[in-house]
Order: structure tokens, then sequence, then C-alpha cells
């Protein structure tokens, strides 16, 4: 099995983070009371880095992203993108896929993947350009005039992921992108999805229930406790090079695996 270079090890850590989250806390209003979805969490993303987040449900992951994007402000604590602290300075920064794909059923693939440069100010024909130079790289050309109801589950997904980096933000922030897709389906495009990544370079923060999917796709895991969300440990992902059946049933993943249950446990 071939291994990338941990996060921790790397030249690029010491780098000035593209993220950094210092003691954030969030708690919403309700009826019954005040509720605690975060608590003291803190960690710091180096540039280029791919970090997941796992947890169990209810713990606060999704509400993580949406204040890193600048979508909801934190109660306490304070997040940085590239140094910037201001809601709408995170948000012209990140770009978030949420779990649907929310591909438009009149628009074509390659007219849907294109709307992330129309929403930049391109015009359609330029639109289509870039987007058809991505789905040539990433071998979805020849699904560029199909419409979302003749797409597979996974090339929905695919089509949502070339509109995501279409928008050309430094950070994703992908929460739980894979989550509806079968089994086989989704083991397929974590491993494309390793790919797209290794062409398209981004810093991601990705938010899954699959602790399997983040030690895989992940430079790094971070795991949260249940709410109040706070991180519970810290752990090296693999991020694997070849197939992704070698990478996961290894001696080195199994170990990690199970050190990430013990933390969620």
């Amino acid at each position: 099995m071939a291994v990338r270079t941990p996060e921790r090890e790397s030249p690029r850590a010491s780098a000035t983070p593209a993220v950094s989250v210092d003691a954030l806390g969030k708690v919403f209003p309700t009826r019954r009371g005040p509720v605690e979805a975060l608590a003291g969490v803190g960690f710091a993303i180096a540039p280029g880095a791919v970090v997941g987040i796992v947890g169990p449900s209810g713990c606060g992951k999704s509400t993580l992203l949406e204040i890193v994007a600048g979508l909801q402000e934190p109660s306490s604590g304070q997040v940085r993108v590239n140094g910037r602290t201001a809601a709408a300075e995170r948000l012209r920064a990140c770009v978030l896929m949420p779990q649907r794909d929310l591909l438009l059923p009149w628009r074509s693939a390659l007219d849907n993947a294109g709307l992330a440069r129309e929403l930049q100010g391109d015009g359609r024909k330029e639109a289509r350009r870039r987007a058809a130079e991505l789905f040539a790289r990433f071998g979805l050309e020849e699904f560029g005039s199909a419409r979302p109801h003749e797409l597979s589950g996974g090339m929905r997904q695919r089509v949502a992921f070339a509109r995501t980096l279409l928008a050309e933000r430094p950070l994703l922030l992908l929460d739980e992108p894979f989550a509806s897709l079968d089994a086989i389906t989704r083991a397929e495009l974590q491993e494309w999805t390793l790919g797209a990544l290794a062409a398209e370079p981004r810093t991601v923060l990705l938010v899954t229930h699959d602790i399997e999917e983040a030690l895989y796709l992940c430079d790094r895991v971070l795991v949260l406790s249940s709410r109040p969300g706070q991180v519970r440990a810290g752990l090296r992902g693999v991020q694997g090079e070849g197939a992704r059946s070698e990478v996961v049933t290894s001696e080195e993943f199994a170990q990690l695996r199970h050190r990430a249950l013990e933390a969620l446990a």
C-alpha cells in the first residue's frame, strides 16, 4: 500500500493555517432552553490539507461547517479562513457541497457544472468551455449533454463535485457528499475523489459519519464527542494511493480504524 506523507510530517504543516478554529462554541436558543451544539472546539488546517470530521449524529458537525463558511456566527470563540474573521470574507473563500447534489433538472450536466462559473460572472459559452475542460480531465465528457434524471447517483455527485471545484474557492467544505449512495458506488466515488483532488488540489474540510471514508480520503481526522461537540481525538489519515480495496484491508488501516472507534466510544 502506498501512503502519502501525513500532514503533521509535511512542510506545509508549518505554513500559515488556511483555517484556524479557536475555542469555538455554539448555543441555539429553543423553547425548552438553550441547546449547546459545540463547546471549545479548536483545530487548524494547513493549506492544501484534507481534514475529516467524524462524530455521532447531532454533535454539531454540519453546524461547524456552516460557521466556517460564514453562514452562521459562533456564540463564542473565533474562526479564521485565510486569516480573515468576518463572515462575508469567510464566505468568499469557501464553497459548500451539501449532501444532496441540487442539480437543476432543466439543465444538462455540463450546464449544471458551469453554473458555478456563471455565478462568477462568466457568460454561458465561457462557463461551458470551463466545465468541458474539467469534464475531460475527470472522465465526464460523455455525459455533458445528459439531464440529471438520466444520470446515476454516482454520476450526479461527480457533476456536483465538478461544479464545486469550478467555483474556484480555496476551501472546499464537503457535508456528507456521498451519504445517499449505495456502498459500492460510494467506494468507487471515494477512489475517484482522491484522483480529482490530486488533479485539482484544494484545502478540504470533510464531514462524514463514515470512519473508513474519512481515514481513506483525509490527511487527518478529527473525532467529535456527542453534543456538545468537542474534539476528542485527532488521528492521522491514510490518503492511500492505488486500489482502495488494498488500502482499506491493510493492517495499518485496521489499526487506525480501531483507534477512531475507540475515540468515538
